[in-house]
């Protein structure tokens, strides 16, 4: 194995998110509605579980695109501040940066805007070899809104392996809810551990049971580790189906949570931790991580996942 310069490498999608909320009902026709609360944060599921793996001790590079535009310095600057490598970053000279809107109602729910920019052009191209060979775990997010590298995302995978890497996947939301696995199917047979949440697992299994669509999902070689929100969450490994209950907090904004959960999970992961042990501490990192607004503001530290987590009582 080449020498490691990374615990993590992490492969996607960056943008600014502009949250606002709470809001009741959206009126359409020029009217004019106050929010309680509105910010401009660090957003795309691969930059919140960059930073989330970075809070927790990890050293982290990302690789992914943006534009050559306010946008792109913007999300630049956040990661570097959060401990993020992000000297590979492409800057695309053409394409915007993506942007999104998230409109929270205060319940929990939340409705999101995004407007793609440079994602379709983010290919194989912008993860470079020496990154793929110096890194201890590849992951990658946000499947289908970047086509082109998902296309190529089983070829990554496999020369990560190569290298002596784990890999893991977040496939996220599919915007046109096709949930194709065409594309996906070969990703699953070069990755380690796969990452939905449950509405997720069960668009990509064809199964409403969540236990049945996560051990489906094993059966193409991933363990499937699923969030499941107020339940905690599930994990399968192809045996029996394990448990964990979720942290109880007093949350404010859900806004990246499973990418705080990711970024626990895999971070337990490489300091060795079992399966059971791993889940805990990815719940009780996606759980803190909604104390405050945004993605990043309340993602823990290691010490303060471990003693939110029931291991806190195992040292």
């Amino acid at each position: 194995m080449t020498e490691v310069s990374y615990d993590l490498l992490v492969i996607g999608d960056v943008n600014p998110d502009v949250v606002l909320g709470p809001v009741r009902g959206l009126e359409f026709g020029q009217r004019e509605q106050l929010v309680e609360n509105g910010r401009l944060v660090l957003g795309g599921s691969a930059a919140i579980m960059a930073c989330g793996a970075a809070r927790l001790g990890l050293r982290v590079a990302f690789a992914g695109r943006v534009g050559d535009d306010a946008a792109g310095a913007f999300v630049r600057q956040a990661l570097a501040a959060r401990g993020v490598d992000v000297s590979h970053v492409v800057v695309d000279p053409q394409l915007p940066t993506p942007l999104t809107a998230i409109v929270t109602t205060g319940d929990g729910e939340r409705a999101i805007l995004t407007s793609s920019g440079c994602l379709a052009a983010t290919g194989p191209q912008d993860v470079p070899a020496e990154l793929l060979a110096g890194a201890r775990h590849v992951h990658a997010a946000s499947f289908f809104l970047m086509p082109r590298l998902a296309r190529s995302l089983a070829d990554v995978f496999a020369e990560a392996r190569a290298h002596g890497a784990t890999t893991s996947l977040d496939t996220n939301d599919d915007p046109a809810a096709r949930w194709d696995r065409a594309p996906l199917d070969p990703v699953l047979k070069v990755t380690d551990v796969l990452l939905p949440n449950a509405a997720e697992a069960r668009a990509l299994s064809g199964l409403d049971r969540l236990t049945d669509a996560a051990q489906l999902l094993t059966r193409y070689g991933p363990t499937v580790v699923v969030k499941d929100g107020a339940e905690g969450a599930l994990a399968c490994a192809g045996g029996e189906p394990l448990r964990v209950g979720a942290v109880p907090v007093e949350p404010v904004d859900a806004v990246g949570a499973g990418d705080s959960f990711d970024a626990g999970f895999v971070a337990a992961r490489l300091r060795g931790l079992e399966l059971r042990a791993s889940v805990q501490i990815a719940v009780a990192c996606g759980s803190l991580s909604t104390r405050g607004h945004g993605g990043t503001a309340t993602q823990p530290t290691w010490d303060e996942a471990w003693a939110a987590s029931d291991l806190k009582g195992t040292e």
